[in-house]
C-alpha cells in the first residue's frame, strides 16, 4: 500500500457547488475509485486549498489511473468538478492536482 497526498486550489465562487457535489458523489464514480484500488480516500478544504489523501492498494498505479480516466461516468464527474478547481502555482506541466511529498507518518 502506498499513501498519496495532493493539493489544488478551489475557486472561491465554486466552493458551495463543490461541496454540494461531494455531498452526493455518484455511485458509479465511487465504484470506479474502488475498482482502481483506491481506499481511505478523503478531500479536505482549508483557505481555498483542497487536500486529497488516499491509499493505493494495487500493483500498477499508472494503469489504474488510465482506467479511471477512460471511464465515461468519471469523465462526466470531472466535467462538473474540474471547473471548480485551479492548479496551484507550483504545479508541474502535466499536473492538475499537485503531488505532495510525504515527510512524516505514524500508525
Amino acid at each position: 500500500m502506498k499513501r498519496y497526498g495532493s493539493v489544488i486550489q478551489l475557486k472561491p465562487e465554486k466552493e458551495e457547488e463543490y461541496k454540494r457535489l461531494h455531498a452526493d458523489v455518484w455511485p458509479e464514480v465511487l465504484a470506479m475509485i474502488r475498482a482502481c484500488n483506491i481506499r481511505n480516500y478523503s478531500i479536505f478544504l482549508r483557505d481555498g486549498l483542497l487536500f486529497s489523501y488516499f491509499e493505493y492498494h494495487g500493483e500498477d498505479y499508472q494503469a489504474d489511473m488510465a482506467k479511471m480516466a477512460a471511464d465515461s461516468k468519471t469523465q462526466e464527474w470531472w466535467a462538473l468538478t474540474d471547473p471548480c478547481q485551479k492548479p496551484v502555482a507550483s504545479h508541474g506541466p502535466d499536473e492538475w492536482w499537485s503531488a505532495m511529498e510525504e515527510v512524516f507518518h505514524t500508525d
